[in-house]
């Protein structure tokens, strides 16, 4: 036992390795993509053996240690040679302890890549000044997206210059397509699926497929063109083509501009009043309007019963004398009567908004989560308020969506963030199904599960369809086979990992690729990424052919170096080889993108 953790003995003597901070979901998805697509030696350092994923991570073969230790202090790192590893991640823990671990292992070995796990990415960005060799991402902002973008079953995009790339899937493919990312697309069985399939080769089908989508084919609906690709396969009515396709755009969220004023005033109108301050507005404002419209119908005159009406509700309009009882605009019972509750209605105005006032400054009502009003209709609950959910919170509340957060936990960091926004947040441990009702899930359209807990997600998604049978249901689940059941037993449903879609990203991190997104294909995970042709690297005198690979690389766009802000999408020329100062866009697998890493790596 260290003085600083339980700790392990140091490994034995390894170079050229990669390590893994974290015994966390993320860490475990990094460790197996480093060993089984990049082929890397990894080292793995967790805080705890028994606890969390480390079981997992030790079961893991090409892992060649796993190292104990509490913390990441300067003994663990030197446990876990640090001063002869090519790169580290830190991907568990909070944010300051990642920085301090990060200046730590730059001081054992300058040289070493460095990736950090940081939710505050202004931070991060910040910190990667201080890196000689590193970069900050943020695991939940990359997946973030992927789940807001399901909820509203819109397509999930990420930016390339100034378009936004998509997967279209079956009838929406549209004849601007780059390449065909999917097909044999069976949703009862997701295992199927078969990433950036040839389109041309040696199979007979291949070619009949090339033909659907080629530059001058028709497009079908998928169905067809894969009954004409493949009269064999018995996919199934669901079973189908994804292509990747761009936009203009990010693709809008259509909401009718009359809903989006009513939810801004319905939740301005909530946050400053309560209840009782609401009922006693609403009833009072009601009888001014009425009292009005029988002004006008008495007199006929809008603008002298405007006049009337505000004097009032000022407390400022004269009395009738006696013999003014049959005068021209005034007298007549029911216009005094009118006046009258106008009048009242007014005096009333006067205390409720000192009410009001004295509510939002004095006690503190900025300080507590809100609870989803009786207006609250058409939004999306997300059930788990840690890194993850709030991500997604933000997102859908910036694109205009009406979002209610629901959380077990009081203590959970997302609560002030959400609250921060304003977005009503219903916090109790009591029963799933009180929740969700209190979240108002009768009029929401839909809900996005993303606890930490693939059993308490799953349970959410349950009692939701429970209440609810039609409700859009988004799951963040972990274990492979858990989703393909789940996809094969629900309809209207859609499963993310939020490990899954981060991994690929920190790998190539890890490698010194940038990875500008990930699209996810159900359960499958596509990587967009940009690679510089530079001197020393083994993309120079590349050309399209060498760069792509069935199953693996599909070559997207090109940047030439004598007009680098112009993307060429869909470059024609297959044989020009790239030139020093060229950056060529990219769709990958997690194994193409390593595969290419390798070929880049070696120069050959």
């Amino acid at each position: 036992m260290t003085s600083e953790g339980w700790g392990t003995p140091p490994v034995e003597p390894i170079s050229q390795h990669y390590i893994v901070c974290g015994g966390n979901a993320l860490a475990h998805r990094l460790a197996l993509e480093l060993v089984e697509h990049y082929e890397a030696p990894v080292v793995v350092l967790v805080p705890d053996r028994a606890r969390d994923h480390a079981p997992r991570i030790e079961q893991l073969e090409g892992v060649a240690a796993v190292v104990e230790y509490s913390s990441v202090t300067e003994e663990a790192l030197r446990a876990v040679r640090v001063e002869t590893a090519r790169g580290i991640a830190f991907v568990d823990g909070h944010d300051q302890e990642n920085i301090h671990a990060a200046l730590s292992a730059q001081g054992h070995n300058p040289a070493i890549r460095i990736v950090l796990r940081m939710f505050n990415q202004r931070l991060g960005a910040n910190i990667e000044r201080l890196l000689r060799n590193g970069t900050a991402l943020s695991g939940s902002a990359t997946a973030a997206p992927a789940f807001a973008d399901a909820a509203l079953s819109r397509p999930n995009s990420v930016q390339v210059g100034d378009r936004f790339l998509h997967i279209a899937y079956d009838d929406d493919i549209s004849s601007d397509r780059l390449c065909v990312v999917a097909d044999r697309i069976d949703r009862q069985d997701v295992g199927r699926i078969r990433l950036l399939p040839a389109q041309a080769g040696d199979s007979a089908s291949f070619v009949r497929l090339a033909s659907e989508f080629g530059d001058d084919g028709p497009i079908r609906s998928g169905a067809e063109a894969r009954r004409a690709a493949d009269p064999a396969d018995e996919a199934g009515p669901d079973g189908g083509i994804a292509a990747l396709q761009t936009l203009r755009s990010d693709p809008a969220v259509r909401i009718a501009w009359w809903r989006r004023l009513r939810w801004r005033l319905l939740d301005t109108l909530r946050f400053f009043t309560s209840v009782r301050l609401r009922v006693v507005l609403i009833t009072a404002l009601a009888a001014v309007l009425l009292a009005f419209g029988l002004l006008w119908h008495l007199n006929g005159n809008f603008a002298w019963t405007l006049y009337t009406s505000l004097l009032d509700l000022a407390g400022a309009a004269q009395p009738d004398r006696p013999g003014d009882a049959a005068g021209a605009g005034t007298g007549g019972s029911w216009q005094r009567v009118a006046q009258v509750v106008i009048t009242f209605c007014g005096i009333t105005f006067a205390p409720v908004a000192t009410a009001i006032a004295v509510e939002v400054l004095a006690s503190g009502r900025r300080g507590q989560p809100r609870n989803p009003g009786a207006g609250t209709r058409d939004h999306v609950i997300v059930v788990g308020l840690g890194n993850v959910g709030t991500r997604v919170v933000s997102r859908l509340h910036g694109l205009g969506v009406p979002v209610v957060g629901l959380e077990s936990d009081p203590q959970a960091r997302g609560i002030s963030a959400v609250r921060a926004l304003g977005v009503p947040v219903v916090v109790d441990d009591g029963p799933l199904a009180e929740q969700l009702r209190r979240a108002r899930l009768k009029h929401s359209r839909a809900v996005v599960a993303v606890s930490g807990d693939d059993a308490t997600n799953l349970e959410a998604a349950l009692e939701a369809r429970a209440e609810r049978p039609d409700v859009r249901v988004v799951l963040r689940l972990f274990d492979d086979s858990f989703a393909s059941h789940v996809y094969a037993t629900l309809d209207n449903v859609a499963s993310r990992s939020t490990s899954y879609l981060a991994a690929p990203a920190f790998a190539a991190a890890l490698m010194g690729r940038e990875v500008l997104g990930t699209l996810s294909v159900f359960r499958h995970v596509l990587l967009i990424a940009e690679l510089p042709a530079e001197l020393g690297s083994g993309l120079i005198g590349l050309n399209r052919h060498d760069l792509e690979d069935p199953g693996g690389v599909r070559v997207l766009a090109l940047r030439q170096a004598r007009s680098p802000q112009l993307y060429q999408w869909g470059y024609a020329d297959r044989t020009r080889e790239l030139a020093p100062g060229d950056r060529v866009v990219v769709a990958a697998t997690r194994s193409g993108l390593a595969r290419l890493n390798t070929t880049l790596t070696t120069g050959g």
